[in-house]
């Protein structure tokens, strides 16, 4: 089973010749590695480029520890750099290299080095990018499988594939997993094991039960509007737990710092401004989503709301949520975004 990911590796073609560092980012085991290792490299082979110009180093393989050391890593790339011919550089989870920002604007300054790089926590985010490279970075955010990319590795439409879908959502090892409970089992396990793990390491949280609570709450309300005053009023009245409004802004901004969440921001259509104290969350996959609540609370409404508000994002939307007099808007986006 192969899925091209087309739009994606268009954007890693696209951005062949732009002098900028290439880099991947996403939730984890969306599927980055594959994207640059296997669909990106079988581009390249296929349109001449020798494999020996084909630089590509896996840093959360063991056989690399050693390259997990900056300048340890920058001469052994250096070294296999025998012509004057140009070098595509294949670096995975480079955020693994202590100070690997000085490795990627040492390699930049190499004329025939074009450099390509995925990362998947929180030392990965955008904001984090554009300060350490200061135009320099082209971001690439991989999001899990759309509907269509779902559709096309499993060869069913849509409609049959809805209800799995929407259920165990796209991550891509799900599709290889034939029964349900293999794969709410691979979710469940992925969720405490990977991305609940290394948020609170990452950030040495103390209180693993208020944090998983918290996630519970965001994972029961997708799309309903909230904030964190409002969540720690749920937390003191049905939870009978006192947590500040502070710490649970400060938690929000962990999860989507590790691509878990993402945040749509309140828009006054009317009084043209943003409207700070609502605000609406989303999955950045539905499977993780639900595994969190063990498969209960599976309103189709708002799984829907969800699964549009991630396509419209994949698709490079900016996407706030918008009021006017008559009611909320679901949806309020730039068309500039979308090159309309």
């Amino acid at each position: 089973m192969q899925i091209k990911r087309n739009f994606y590796l268009q954007q890693l073609i696209d951005g062949k010749q732009n002098g900028l560092v290439k880099i991947i980012t996403g939730i984890r085991r969306c599927g980055k590695s594959y994207l640059l290792f296997t669909l990106f490299k079988q581009h390249l082979i296929a349109n001449g480029i020798l494999e020996d110009h084909i630089i590509q180093i896996a840093l959360d393989d063991i056989e690399n520890s050693e390259l997990r050391e900056p300048l340890t890593l920058y001469r052994h790339i250096k070294a296999k750099m025998i012509d004057d011919d140009l070098y595509y550089i294949l670096l995975d989870e480079v955020q693994l290299v202590p100070r690997f920002e000085e490795v990627l604007n040492s390699l930049l300054r190499i004329e025939n080095a074009n450099v390509y790089v995925t990362g998947s926590n929180s030392k990965f985010l955008s904001s984090d990018i554009i300060t350490e490279f200061r135009g320099r970075g082209d971001e690439i955010h991989l999001y899990p499988l759309s509907l269509a990319e779902y559709c096309e590795g499993t060869g069913q439409n849509p409609r049959d594939a809805w209800k799995d879908y929407y259920t165990y959502g796209g991550l891509p090892h799900v599709l290889a997993l034939d029964t349900e409970k293999k794969k709410l089992d691979y979710l469940t396990n992925l969720f405490e094991s990977v991305y609940l793990i290394d948020i609170l390491e990452r950030h040495k949280i103390k209180n693993k039960a208020e944090f998983e609570e918290l996630i519970r709450i965001i994972a029961s309300g997708i799309g309903a509007p909230t904030n964190p005053a409002k969540l720690s009023n749920t937390f003191k009245s049905v939870k009978k737990i006192g947590i500040s409004s502070v710490t649970i802004d400060r938690y929000l901004d962990y999860m989507q710092d590790a691509f878990l969440i993402e945040k749509a921001i309140r828009f006054d259509i009317k009084g043209k401004k943003y409207i700070g104290n609502l605000s609406k969350f989303y999955f950045s996959d539905l499977g993780i989503r639900n595994a969190i609540l063990g498969l209960r609370q599976q309103e189709e409404t708002h799984i829907m709301e969800n699964i549009i508000y991630n396509e419209l994002r994949r698709r490079g939307c900016k996407v706030d949520n918008g009021i006017l007099t008559m009611g909320l808007i679901d949806f309020l986006m730039n068309p500039d975004s979308l090159g309309m």
